[in-house]
């Protein structure tokens, strides 16, 4: 069995103890071990701090973003490799691991063009120079720089090489050495990446470290200078933010947590129209697409009452066709859940809706003696509660109508990281859009004549991907915007050629 080791201050070392089993979620069969145990985490961050982060602020954006050209380039080298760890240890189909290794490819590649844009400069002129008083020589100028501190990444399982990569290339572009800590489970993608990238010497010495295993004490490390981002449960992220070392230091956290995803179907839509059409393609994909473990994932399906019986007799068909299995079999189109604590949670979230309304789909028990799988479930809920505040992580959703005003309905979830309109009415999408915008993060405008969209439940690194409220209150990505959680900004005041001989160091 491998055992994983943590990629620390420049080499690999091993964690004492057992550690924690990373196993085939289909099968259940061991394929490694991880720990962390007797790592010296505080040396790593300063290794970062004073090796890393020196060597990363003294290239400018462009040569930074050519770093990330090289790491882009030598995980497509490994592609396939990646494609089976991703299956083996994650329960991935093959289309699933493809959505997860070509997306942390194509974030890199769309940060190395940003830094390519950005050129020269090592740091980001904010906005336009400012005369401060009656003297045009008495100036003012915002800069954006880079922090002197160590970002800590803790990712979640269910993106193991994307997770690594979307964090790491909006800090490393802004000048900031990355600790990367992967979800234990399904490590081994996350693992085999940073063997690659540190095979290749793509990066200077520290820019990028990996921690295996737990995080032990890790966020408590942190200092002012530093930051930390968290992909995970809202209930770790608010025991992060609560850290003495954390408030301390205001120490910079960014969340991204909990989130019940809504798909609306407006009212002006015929039912087996194209609009319609679409809207059943979309929902179906973002229940069963990575076994529902997704924080993308449609989870509440919003119908006018006219269409109700039309969506619920096309989705219980489409979904009770799905054929969940071994990913291995290219027959399959879901395969298992990550881990068997995701199987108890997904059983026990799907008793709680249960309660709430009539189960339409999906066994309420596992459905195999070995792997961790599930058939997809509906649950058609009229009013409850738990399907407002309890995210189902998993191939679950439920199928809610509505009179009028769905956006209200929606804001009962207390905030999400996307919700889907579909609809051609452009008065009902502007009244919607306005009710949705404050609680969400993004807003996907469904039209079937949109070619080769990805659909809802793709994070694109053009936009911005966080949420208000129960999605954490975070932001990342957005192309030049994922920067600004890595850098300090500046306020100078000053003569105004001084000031104007600064900014042209850097970048507008």
């Amino acid at each position: 069995m491998q055992i994983l080791e943590s990629y620390l201050a420049g080499r690999w070392i091993r964690g004492t103890g057992e550690g924690q089993a990373l196993l085939n979620p289909a099968t259940e069969a061991p394929l490694a071990a991880a720990s962390s145990e007797g790592l010296d985490l505080a040396a790593a961050l300063e290794y970062a701090r004073n090796t890393g982060g020196p060597a990363l602020r003294a290239l400018s954006f462009a040569e930074r973003g050519a770093l990330l050209q090289c790491m882009a380039d030598a995980l497509q080298e490994a592609r396939d490799e990646l494609l089976a760890l991703n299956m083996q240890n994650g329960g991935n189909t093959r289309s699933d691991a493809k959505f997860d290794v070509d997306g942390a490819i194509a974030t890199l590649l769309a940060y190395a063009e940003l830094g390519a844009a950005l050129g020269a400069g090592k740091f980001l002129v904010d906005g336009e120079g400012i005369q401060l008083g009656r003297s045009p020589r008495f100036h003012g100028q915002h800069l954006s720089v880079p922090r002197h501190g160590v970002a800590v990444h803790i990712n979640a399982f269910n993106f193991p090489a994307w997770g690594l990569a979307e964090k790491a290339a909006a800090a490393l572009l802004a000048g900031m050495p990355v600790l990367s800590k992967p979800a234990t489970a399904t490590a081994m993608a996350a693992h085999r990446a940073m063997q690659v990238i540190a095979e290749a010497k793509i990066l200077p010495e520290g820019a990028l470290q990996m921690l295996v295993g737990s995080p032990r004490d890790l966020p408590a490390l942190l200092g002012a200078q530093d930051v930390l981002a968290f992909t995970g449960s809202g209930a770790t992220g608010e025991r992060i933010r609560a850290l003495p070392n954390v408030i301390r230091h205001s120490v910079r956290v960014n969340v991204e947590a909990d989130s019940l995803n809504a798909a609306v179907l407006g009212p002006d839509v015929e039912a087996r129209s194209d609009m319609y059409e679409l809207f059943v393609k979309d929902v179906v994909r973002d229940i069963t697409q990575k076994a529902g473990q997704k924080c993308t994932a449609i989870r509440r399906i919003l119908v006018p009452r006219g269409l109700l019986g039309a969506v619920r007799e096309d989705l219980v068909e489409m979904l009770g066709a799905t054929k969940v299995g071994d990913p291995m079999n290219e027959e399959t189109r879901m395969g298992p859940l990550a881990s068997e604590a995701q199987l108890k949670d997904v059983l026990s979230g799907m008793e709680r809706l249960a309660s709430e309304g009539e189960r339409l789909a999906g066994n309420p028990t596992r459905i195999s003696e070995k792997g961790y799988f599930v058939s997809p479930g509906l649950f058609e809920i009229d009013d409850g509660k738990a399907v407002h505040e309890h995210e189902v992580f998993g191939p679950v959703a439920s199928l809610l109508p509505y009179i009028d005003n769905p956006a209200a309905i929606v804001a009962r979830g207390n905030g999400g990281l996307v919700c889907s309109l579909y609809s051609e009415d452009s008065a009902f999408i502007e009244q919607a859009v306005a009710g949705l915008a404050p609680w969400h993060g993004r807003i996907y405008l469904g039209h079937p004549k949109i070619e080769l969209s990805p659909g809802p439940g793709t994070v694109l690194p053009q936009l911005v991907h966080g949420g208000p409220g129960r999605a954490g209150g975070g932001e990342e990505l957005g192309g030049r915007r994922a920067l600004s959680f890595y850098l300090q900004r500046v306020a100078l005041e000053g003569s105004r050629p001084v000031l104007q001989s600064l900014a042209k160091e850097g970048t507008a």
